[in-house]
């Protein structure tokens, strides 16, 4: 870490009218001032580094030139959006960001007016931009709505249904892609800028509408040739023919680090009345910190780091994360099974496939982020035979539901689901929280939804995983690492549906799924302290559901307590409803179910999530004397 670095000039900015009140002459100044204050503040807080250092320029050209926030500046990923949050009214708060009860790491409506829509998944910019821009054509409304989109996200389907339907918006609509890696064009100097400036100009526009008007005098085959003649020849420039397609008039490539020509275009832009307009910029990611411009994918997230040197802080050495357990199995498994393929949705090494995809290179897929494509592709796969794994983070497998149940459900084929982040996530807040998954996939026929209560039991689980033809198959697990226990050598296939007690009592169970099994064991200690003797269950799966044990335990203890690091309607509700239909609470037994709260959590410490959501040992043990009856202090109550 380093002090905060001399900005003179961003020391004038607040708003986005401050930068509309400095010269054109000073935007550089502004640029570079507010790309070290920004690389001073994440080197604090850590948190996403190299694509918001990709677009300070862009920042600062967007709202010199619109009139945010009565224009709508709608940021894709809100990651990137890091420099937009220090000139938009909340510099002063920057160094908390992703701390509890600071700024989110995304965009974010209640955080400021600035934020006109949220985005932390990808690819809903310009849907959400065209709302913008329809719902101000339909009101009278002047305002645009400028949509900055990621060349990444631009593999997400969704992006190309929202520019096919775009049309209507007229001019209002402004669609910016930041291209950060040369995906669609080489680098780009003066000369593309000076295109671009051209293709957006009114010396370009005017006499090019004039032919566009005559075309449309012609005879139908006459106007049709002169339409191809004019798109091809201007496509062949600017490659921009794809997106005249879809009813853009595109402008680019732009040097997305040359502040005054994304000025001189994006005024053009604005001015124009050509119908909805894309304007290709592209960007460095990382751009402007040798660290970051170096090593890409190391500083896309980073922890806190030393602003000399880059060098980022490290944790204690500890277990294995559960991500690079499941990668680190699977490769080993395919070792002996050629049948084994791994797919990821632009997360190789979010999800541990980086890991597969060494080992074996020709059975790895990245298809971008695109989940719905991926489910369906796997789900093509494993009806050739193929035993492929899907490994997607549990919020982001969300998108791709459609197909999980009409592509692999229903018809019943083993694609088999790894579904990382599952639970809380700490500082990546409610948009990336796995909390749905045992609610979204438990009422689906056919399918096999497991939970590993520590990292052993996630070796197990991959290969039940990869052995398991009849059906789908998922596993859930969380962020972050492992409890340090030894890993098999050997994996072992588990019965599907039987779960495993882990210690024996007589008065109250408590009935885990997955890694909240450690808090369990401690409340079961404290529990015994009191003279309540406990019975510890790892149920292992969500479904199906191991009834012979939940009944067994159910007729043999005073309560039962399920606990799940999930949203109503998982592990807990299916408990229940296991219980009403065979009358197993008619004698009396008490069941409490414990899951996550039924709201979005914010960002904030995971120990502090955990116990805002009253997941930890000390309120397992609360919620069993409330059901006793007894209080804190071991007396219990008088009943009425």
């Amino acid at each position: 870490m380093s002090d905060r670095p001399d900005t003179p000039l961003l020391d004038q900015v607040q708003f986005p009218s401050d930068i509309r009140s400095l010269s054109k002459e000073q935007l550089r100044q502004l640029s570079d001032e507010l790309r070290e204050e920004m690389i001073s503040a994440v080197s604090v807080t850590g948190g996403h580094l190299g694509a918001g250092l990709g677009v300070v320029e862009l920042t600062v050209a967007a709202h010199y030139v619109f009139d945010t926030p009565n224009d709508k500046l709608i940021w894709d990923v809100g990651h990137q959006a890091y420099p937009h949050k220090i000139v938009t009214g909340r510099r002063d708060r920057i160094r908390t960001l992703r701390q509890g009860g600071g700024l989110s790491g995304f965009t974010k409506r209640s955080e400021s007016e600035y934020d006109p829509f949220g985005a932390a998944h990808s690819s809903t910019s310009i849907s959400a931009a065209l709302g913008f821009a329809i719902a101000n054509k339909l009101t009278g409304n002047p305002g645009k709505a400028i949509a900055v989109i990621g060349d990444g996200a631009m593999s997400a389907g969704m992006a190309y249904e929202a520019m096919n339907n775009a049309e209507a918006a007229g001019n209002r609509l402004v669609v910016i892609l930041n291209d950060n890696d040369m995906s669609i064009a080489p680098p780009v100097g003066s000369l593309r800028n000076a295109l671009a400036r051209l293709v957006s100009s009114n010396k370009y526009l005017t006499p090019r509408k004039l032919a566009q008007k005559l075309a449309r005098a012609m005879p139908a085959p006459l106007h049709r040739t002169a339409r191809r003649v004019e798109e091809y020849a201007r496509g062949l420039v600017t490659g921009g023919t794809l997106f005249d397609e879809l009813g853009f008039y595109y402008v680019g490539p732009v040097d997305g680090h040359d502040v005054n020509a994304l000025v001189e275009v994006l005024e053009n832009v604005r001015d124009a009345e050509v119908g909805p307009m894309l304007v290709h910029v592209v960007t460095q990611k990382g751009k402007g910190y040798g660290p970051a411009e170096s090593s890409a994918d190391k500083y896309h997230g980073v922890v806190k780091f030393d602003v000399v040197s880059g060098k980022q802080a490290k944790a204690a050495a500890g277990a294995p994360s559960y991500q690079n357990v499941f990668g680190e199995t699977l490769a080993k498994l395919a070792e002996t099974d050629d049948r084994i393929c791994a797919i990821t949705a632009a997360m190789p090494s979010g999800t541990g496939v980086d890991k597969f995809a060494t080992a074996h290179p020709d059975r790895a897929f990245d298809v971008g982020i695109a989940e719905q494509h991926g489910v369906t592709f796997a789900a093509g796969l494993a009806a050739q035979g193929m035993r492929p794994f899907v490994a997607i983070y549990s919020t982001f497998l969300q998108r791709a539901y459609d197909q999980v149940v009409h592509d692999v459900a229903i018809q019943n084929l083993p694609v088999r689901f790894a579904m990382d982040r599952a639970g809380l996530v700490g500082a990546d807040g409610a948009t990336h929280a796995g909390s749905f998954d045992l609610a979204y996939l438990c009422t689906l026929p056919n399918f096999v939804v497991m939970a590993p209560s520590d990292e052993a039991e996630l070796v197990h689980m991959v290969k039940t995983m990869a052995e398991h033809d009849g059906g789908p198959i998922a596993v859930r697990y969380p962020r972050g690492e492992g409890r340090g226990v030894q890993l098999p050598e050997t994996p072992q296939v588990l019965e599907i549906g039987k779960g495993r007690i882990v210690r024996e009592g007589k008065k109250v169970a408590i009935l885990a799924l997955g890694t909240r099994l450690e808090e369990a064991e401690k409340a079961a200690d404290q529990l015994e302290a009191k003279g309540l003797s406990t019975t510890v269950a790892d149920l292992r799966f969500a479904k199906p559901l191991d009834s012979a044990l939940i009944r067994k335990l159910m007729t043999t203890h005073e309560v039962v307590v399920t606990v799940e690091e999930a949203a109503i309607g998982g592990l807990g509700a299916h408990v229940l409803t296991l219980a009403s239909d065979e009358g197993l609470t008619d004698a009396g037994l008490k069941v409490r179910t414990m899951r996550l709260p039924d709201r979005f959590q914010d960002h904030d410490k995971p120990e502090k999530q955990y116990d805002e959501a009253g997941l930890n040992a000390p309120h397992i043990v609360e919620t069993v004397l409330k059901a006793l009856r007894i209080n804190s202090a071991g007396v219990e109550e008088v009943r009425a």
